[in-house]
């Protein structure tokens, strides 16, 4: 099972991007999926979740300013951020908790990071 995230850049403050991240491989089925970040010098962070009934939550920090959505066709989870500031500058990282098998457990997986910059 693989994460594959993409999306990140350089954005100017008050600028948006999305991001994308796709499950693939041997999957049965696909629980919460979300997206954390990690700031230079900071402990990675929840910045949202969606379960796969589209249940969302989100860090007070981004409420009303990203928005979490996946596609359970394509085992793929997306954020969009808007109003982009430059404490938002970090890492962000996808996350599923996924079954391999019928019955069998949850693993968390987690997909390589792509790096969000806003600056001017």
């Amino acid at each position: 099972v693989q994460l594959q995230a993409s999306g990140g850049g350089l954005v100017q403050p008050g600028g948006y991007l999305r991001l994308s991240c796709a499950a693939s491989g041997s999957i049965f089925s696909v629980n919460n999926m979300g997206w954390y970040r990690q700031a230079p010098g900071k402990q990675r962070e929840l910045v949202a979740d969606i379960t796969s009934g589209g249940i969302t939550n989100y860090a007070d920090s981004v409420k009303g300013q990203f928005t979490i959505s996946r596609d359970n066709a394509k085992n793929t989870v997306y954020l969009q951020m808007n109003s982009l500031k430059p404490e938002d500058t970090a890492v962000y990282y996808c996350n599923a908790k996924i079954r391999i098998w019928r019955g069998g457990p949850s693993y968390d997986y987690w997909g390589q990071g792509t790096l969000v910059t806003v600056s001017s």
